[in-house]
């Protein structure tokens, strides 16, 4: 009877280790800090510049990491983060330009794709034959271990599909955000902050985005070479098609969001 007693919270401490984590991504203090204050048990730990708030929410293992800005940073983040934790799915999130005029400032996009819209090949022009970055042509690293110019197949965008089950989770508490719409996209990622209405609508044309940020494909391509789920949420913060100005209260909006999507994903990963 002694031994059956004592082995009850050895096999919960046991689950519990066996237990993956899910990763919450968040670039700037303000769109990840607000989102680990909701955890408990929270113990920071540091690797390079990056900081990772590891928690619970409703008893399960929630990390959040703050990665720093572009696509350099998240990347190596998230690389860091799957090997030191082997997160059960990762959810890159914060605050974006939008891109479709139909989506206004507090709006929500679910990334149903997400591309890099910084990796281009230009045209191959002579000297003082000028620049056009409107026949620039998308490169698709992952195509081919060999040059991206031997294999036409690398000329096209390369679009990464954010995870089915994540999605529902997503979807399954819509309801719960009442400052603007939820929508499914495609989420648009580079080192560039594009403010010309011109270029932003011929990426709108040309790749289908929705928004553009400056992390979510780094995070999705090294989730993807790691065979982690992934999925991109973001808030419009501004969208200069439709004259919508920045609000930085759109990034808590957005953790709040995210924090009841986590918490939909846990009873499901919980219940299998």
């Amino acid at each position: 009877m002694v031994a059956a007693c004592s082995s009850t919270p050895k096999n919960e401490t046991e689950e519990k280790k066996a237990q993956r984590p899910i990763m919450v991504q968040g670039p700037m203090p303000i769109e990840a800090e607000h989102f680990a204050k909701k955890l408990e048990d929270v113990k920071e730990e540091k690797s390079g510049d990056f900081v990772f708030y590891k928690g619970t929410l409703d008893d399960y293992p929630v990390i959040v990491a703050k990665t720093g800005k572009g696509m350099e940073n998240t990347a190596a983040a998230t690389a860091v983060a799957i090997e030191k934790y082997n997160p059960i799915a990762i959810i890159n999130q914060g605050t974006s330009g939008g891109h479709d005029p139909s989506l206004n400032v507090f709006d929500i996009v679910l990334g149903q794709k997400t591309v890099n819209l910084g990796s281009l090949k230009t045209a191959d022009k002579a000297e003082n034959q000028g620049i056009d970055p409107t026949i620039w042509k998308p490169m698709d690293l992952m195509a081919s271990e060999g040059s991206a110019g031997e294999d036409p197949n690398a000329e096209k965008p390369r679009f990464y599909e954010g995870d089915k089950d994540l999605l529902a989770a997503a979807h399954a508490v819509k309801e719960t955000y009442t400052k603007g719409k939820v929508v499914d996209g495609t989420i648009g990622s580079a080192d560039v902050w594009n403010n010309e209405v011109d270029r932003i609508k011929w990426f709108h044309t040309k790749y289908g985005t929705s928004v553009e940020e400056m992390e979510g494909a780094a995070a999705a391509q090294i989730a993807k070479a790691y065979d982690v789920p992934f999925l991109g949420i973001r808030v419009l913060s501004n969208n200069k098609v439709n004259g919508g100005t920045y609000n930085p209260n759109t990034a808590t909006a957005n953790q709040g969001y995210v924090y009841e999507v986590v918490k939909q994903y846990i009873s499901t990963v919980s219940s299998k």
